[in-house]
């Protein structure tokens, strides 16, 4: 047997396996259709496996040549001159150059580009982005990620010189004004929710915006207060940071006027939810005096207050997802609930300017769960109590002196309040009911996940960056990730670190064969093919 090669009607070259008997052409196996020289080589190496019984040709370093497809006869061309002799040209075996993402790189560039960020026209920029949401690592260690990408290659002082232009250049202002285009027109603006995280830096000194501060974590490194603005989706609107030491209270604020301010809807009427660590008497005013309605979670320690009447009539018995509707005094001096009235209060903000409207409900299963937790604390206070251990603060324990005791009364009040959860609104009952407040509030678990995924999928913190400029500029590009892959997880229904691990496997390979080198995308399976069916128009693959 050997290998044949003919030119046909359509100008491809056809490769074949034939063999010859007693004088005729018998063709033994079609192998393919060649119209470039790299599918040429590839047909070629295949047939000659064939002819080989499937075992190879056997490489004894000698090169074979170079087969064109423009070097076939074509038969329906008239042979006036015989052709110019080319100078002899000799290639080895097929080789893998190198392989890469670029099937992932080309997703998560798409999602990009369909979310209108091409607005900011900078490569760079676009590729830090998606390298953060695939590895999220040092600006150093992008070039890396991007190589895996198989995006072009770029320097670490290139990243340097586009990340000092972030700011100045204004992107931020352009991703946000893409965000807020795709919020109003995808989930709709008349809901959005606010929560503030806390990163921290590996640094030993504050500086003006670096600050040691209230710390969930309990860390003594310089940090800064993250304020996170995203729809009821969890898609984000607006970022802001501010001085490691500053109240979260005090960041509620700023982020929403900014926000209005950017996108000039400051007359536009917004609910605004955040859960009680926003709840202070001067952030409520100056949210309803800039015309803003709020849903903000309340402490339980203020359920005696507001639900004065409700114990007073009814001692502690509450049923089973029961909703009361009632009010809260806006300063703790204030009263305005007379408990001798069995009626709860209905909030009127014209006759009554000293309250806000207060929802409690209570929960039979959120009960169940306080009461697990009020047993380990008390279980806690007692073994300190017994071992006279000295502590810096444990629930239920009271000191008197060098002498420790169970807080009977704290806790008896603590067990009265299990199952309930409390809201604080200045939206009349005529505008929303009781349940519609609640369940708008318990939409703030999206506005955490985001937070969530920026610290784990997008991994915000640690960061090593040392000016105001660069901090700004990488949370830019959190912000631009963060989106990217809120945008990912709407349209698959997977989180984002779920995409990257199904996709980053399928591997483009870069293979020198027949002396041409060429790039050959991956077979795509079923699962994976559903990945990119809901993401939309395919990356050419």
């Amino acid at each position: 047997m050997y290998v044949r090669k003919v030119r046909t009607a359509s100008g491809a070259v056809a490769v074949q396996v034939a063999s010859k008997d007693r004088g005729r052409v018998r063709i033994v196996e079609h192998v393919g259709s060649a119209h470039t020289d790299a599918e040429l080589g590839i047909l070629l190496e295949r047939a000659r496996r064939i002819v080989g019984g499937g075992q190879g040709v056997l490489d004894l370093d000698v090169p074979d040549p170079v087969e064109r497809v423009a070097d076939v006869a074509d038969f329906r061309a008239p042979a006036l001159l015989p052709p110019e002799p080319r100078p002899a040209m000799f290639a080895s075996a097929a080789r893998t150059v190198g392989t890469s993402s670029r099937l992932l790189y080309d997703v998560l560039g798409g999602v990009y580009d369909r979310l209108g960020f091409g607005v900011v026209v900078d490569p760079v920029f676009r590729d830090l982005v998606i390298a953060r949401i695939v590895e999220a690592t040092s600006k150093a260690d992008a070039p890396r990620v991007l190589a895996d990408l198989g995006a072009d290659p770029v320097s670490y002082k290139t990243i340097q010189r586009h990340l000092a232009q972030i700011g100045p250049a204004g992107y931020r202002d352009l991703i946000a004004g893409k965000c807020f285009a795709h919020a109003a027109a995808t989930g709709g603006l008349s809901l959005v929710l606010y929560d503030v995280t806390t990163l921290y830096f590996e640094a030993e000194k504050e500086d003006d915006l670096r600050k040691v501060g209230y710390s969930k974590e309990r860390r003594v490194d310089p940090q800064i207060l993250v304020g996170l603005l995203v729809d009821r989706t969890g898609f984000p609107l607006e970022i802001g940071c501010f001085e490691g030491n500053t109240a979260e209270t005090t960041t509620i604020v700023p982020i929403i006027a900014g926000f209005q301010a950017r996108h000039g809807i400051a007359a536009t009427r917004m609910v605004v939810a955040a859960d009680a660590g926003m709840l202070s008497a001067s952030n409520l005013t100056e949210l309803d005096s800039a015309g803003l309605s709020f849903i903000v979670g309340s402490r339980t320690v203020k359920a005696p207050v507001d639900l004065a009447s409700h114990f007073h009539w009814n001692g502690e018995v509450f049923t089973d997802g029961q909703i009361i509707d009632t009010v809260t005094p806006r300063h703790a001096k204030s009263q305005v609930n007379d408990r001798r009235k069995r009626a709860e209060p209905v909030w009127d903000p014209d006759t009554q300017p000293k309250a806000w409207r207060a929802v409690w409900q209570y929960s039979a299963s959120r009960a169940r769960r306080d009461q697990i937790t009020l047993n380990a604390q008390e279980a806690k206070a007692r073994a300190v109590i017994a071992d006279n251990k000295q502590v810096k603060s444990t629930r239920f324990v009271k000191i008197a002196g060098k002498d420790r005791s169970l807080d009977e009364k704290a806790l008896h009040r603590a067990r009265a309040l299990v199952g309930l959860k409390g809201y604080v609104t200045n939206l009349p009952v005529t505008k929303m009911p009781a349940a519609e407040v609640i369940s708008k509030y318990h939409a703030l678990w999206q506005v955490e996940r985001s937070f969530r995924m920026s610290k784990t999928d997008l991994r915000a913190r640690p960061m090593f960056h040392r000016t105001r400029d660069a901090i700004e500029a990488h949370l830019t590009i959190v912000f631009a990730a963060l989106a990217v892959a809120r945008a990912v997880q709407e349209r698959t229904g997977l989180a984002i670190g779920n995409v990257v691990k199904q996709l980053r496997p399928l591997r483009t390979a870069t293979i020198t064969i027949n002396g041409v080198t060429e790039s050959f995308p991956p077979e795509i399976p079923t699962a994976q093919a559903e990945i990119l069916d809901r993401l939309g128009p395919e990356p050419g693959y």
